[in-house]
């Protein structure tokens, strides 16, 4: 069966709900209180990447599809290579506006209107059902004018579920990915693209993380 927004499958209903308790009460498995639960830090490695898409676009408007909590964009210290400091994400990224978009999270679950230059995904695509992220992924390339930003995991992750379930829902190889990815974006001529995927390899000393690049950005 093919999901939709507007007809999505059970699991991905079930997960919201999940997801919207972590988000009230913490994580439990491994003692996360509520206000550091999904609060957007997993943005911060991913911040250098982004400013060179949006240089390279002149994007002036985001959107973050999948934000948690939205907590990254509050004031703090962002630093690069060189020891410039920027007191905010924003600033560093010199937008205009960034509009956080979370379905688990209420303040934020509203679904956005219109388009943006850009549209980031960070730590989101792992966590949803594999049957719904083709119509998710279309969503994400629907909503970007310039380019498109994510990353993804290939590996379990640290967090449990309240049900006692791995939060990575969906865990596939690159190359699963590289094909779901490269067919939507053909339906988007000129957009510029980039996914950064991780796989782990668990090693006697220790595990062992490797990144690849796909798009054309």
């Amino acid at each position: 069966m093919s999901y939709s927004r507007a007809q999505p499958s059970p699991r991905y209903v079930e997960l919201q709900q999940l997801y919207r308790t972590m988000h009230e009460k913490g994580e439990d498995f491994l003692g996360v209180p509520p206000e550091k639960t999904f609060s957007g830090e997993s943005l911060l490695p991913q911040c250098a990447h982004i400013k060179r898409l949006i240089e390279r676009t002149g994007a002036q408007t985001i959107l973050d599809y999948g934000s948690g909590k939205g907590r990254q964009y509050e004031p703090h210290l962002i630093k690069d290579g060189s020891g410039r400091r920027w007191p905010s994400v924003m600033d560093y990224w010199n937008v205009e506006e960034v509009v956080c978009y979370d379905p688990c999270y209420p303040p934020l679950s509203r679904l956005p209107e219109g388009k943006f230059d850009g549209v980031i995904c960070t730590d989101v695509l792992e966590h949803c059902p594999e049957e719904d992220i083709p119509w998710i992924v279309e969503e994400i390339f629907g909503y970007a004018g310039r380019f498109v930003f994510a990353n993804v995991a290939c590996y379990p992750a640290r967090k449990r579920l309240p049900s006692g379930e791995n939060a990575h829902c969906t865990i596939r190889p690159v190359e699963w990915w590289s094909r779901l990815l490269e067919e939507i974006a053909t339906r988007h001529a000129g957009m510029l693209w980039e996914v950064r995927v991780h796989t782990r390899d668990d090693l006697p000393g220790g595990p062992q993380y490797v990144e690849r690049v796909i798009g054309n950005a």
